[in-house]
């Protein structure tokens, strides 16, 4: 008997019908057999980080974890398996000299499943994961095993592919030689901070902002980036944990359950937060300043707008807000990514920003995140595909000028909709 799973953010759920570990592409193709001998449809699972269906098996659930590690090394080309945790690259990759290029802040989701649904870092010169890929193997719904490489047409498509047109078994990585981040992390006043967004995007490395609604404060994020040999100067360890264990963790827990149970204190409960975190410098090697400890459970939705718009989808925030009354706990988060050619990107073909907003997950989110949904889709927003939002096929065609190339490749690969759910059938059709 299978368990209940359900996703870290406690969104999605489902028990399925059997659960498979397989632990090379010739055994994915093998459970693919059966399950289009016994009717099921098919779905890989990574970590469960994404807050949308899209992992969500009724059917076959794949546990990818017996893909994992590196498999061969070309130059700066690595190859690893599907299963393989953010979290494990600086282990895989540092005694090669090599790191990833960039990072979003959390590193608990596998590759597979983090490039599958266009996670990204923050910089206006860096792309998402996705592009990072070089090559990979896919394993189609008639059991082909398919190593897709730039030269192949599909590569576009299966670089970010939702998990709609087959399982990757592994992926190559475009490494960069490993290197390190000068980080500087400061409160400053929020006005001042969205009049210089465009500005610092484009005069940083990378940078990002989040503001705690209810305020008049932003924490502003600056990495530059630095050669390996550079001076490492870290956080010391009584720091780090006060910062990010005790405050972003513990105290941020309890200043959540805070907040749900009277509301009314939550504009106080940010402006102390806004004051007591952030406001410090260090350098250390790129992973262990690109992502950060994320132990308090969120839903979230985050939306990519041409990046000129980002300041004014801000302020339409802090309106809507007002104008609702609503108290909203977690802060929003803006980054920035540079264009790419993925089809499903969020970033396809122009300067993106981002726009993320959250709610502590023991809180309703509904309302507050259709409102700004409304703004984002005002300002022809995509929307993350592993974090919630409500668009479907229709309108999604309308922000994608290849979506229609790429569900072409979806009916040629897997025209019976052996990977599909429900999720997959609302957002492509």
């Amino acid at each position: 008997m299978t368990r209940q799973w359900h996703n870290w953010a406690r969104s999605e759920n489902v028990t399925p019908v059997r659960v498979q570990r397989p632990r090379s592409a010739a055994e994915v193709a093998a459970v693919l057999a059966a399950a289009r001998r016994d009717g099921l449809r098919v779905k890989a699972v990574g970590a469960g980080h994404s807050f949308t269906g899209i992992a969500v098996a009724p059917g076959v659930q794949l546990d990818l974890s017996g893909l994992s590690g590196v498999l061969d090394v070309q130059g700066n080309q690595v190859t690893i398996g599907a299963g393989t945790h953010l979290h494990q690259l600086p282990r895989l990759l540092a005694p090669l000299g090599l790191a990833m290029e960039n990072l979003g802040d959390i590193d608990a989701q596998t590759i597979a499943g983090a490039t599958s649904t266009g996670t990204h870092g923050t910089g206006a010169a860096f792309r998402g994961l996705a592009a990072q890929i070089a090559a990979l193997t896919l394993v189609t719904a008639d059991g082909s095993i398919l190593q897709l490489t730039a030269d192949d047409e599909l590569f576009p498509a299966a670089r970010l592919g939702l998990g709609a047109l087959g399982v990757i078994t592994d992926v190559t990585l475009s490494c960069v030689p490993a290197f390190r981040l000068h980080a500087v992390e400061r409160p400053e006043p929020f006005e001042a901070v969205l009049e210089s967004y465009l500005d610092r995007c484009l005069t940083t490395d990378h940078y990002e902002f989040w503001w705690f609604p209810h305020t008049r404060t932003a924490l502003t994020k600056t990495n530059t980036r630095l050669p390996a040999q550079a001076p490492r100067r870290p956080l010391g360890k009584a720091k780090r944990w006060f910062d990010d264990s005790l405050m972003a963790n513990t105290v941020f827990a309890g200043v959540c359950n805070v907040g749900k149970a009277m509301p009314a204190a939550i504009p106080f409960l940010n402006r102390t937060a806004s004051k007591l975190t952030g406001d410090r410098e260090f350098t250390d090697d790129s992973t262990k300043v690109f992502t950060t400890q994320r132990r308090v459970r969120f839903r979230e939705m985050e939306y990519a707008l041409p990046r000129e718009a980002v300041t004014s989808a801000v302020r339409d925030i802090e309106r809507l807000i007002a104008a609702n009354g609503w108290r909203i706990s977690f802060p929003l988060e803006v980054r920035a990514a540079a264009p790419d050619d993925l089809w499903l990107s969020t970033a396809y073909g122009r300067e993106t920003g981002y726009i993320a907003v959250h709610r502590y997950y023991k809180e309703s989110y509904n309302e507050y995140f259709r409102g700004v949904e409304d703004i984002f889709r005002a300002y022809e927003g995509r929307p993350h595909w592993g974090k919630i939002h409500h668009l479907n096929a229709e309108r999604l065609r309308k922000l994608y000028p290849r979506f229609d190339d790429f569900l072409a490749v979806r009916t040629k690969l897997d025209p019976q909709g052996l990977f599909g759910n429900d999720y997959l059938t609302r957002v492509l059709g």
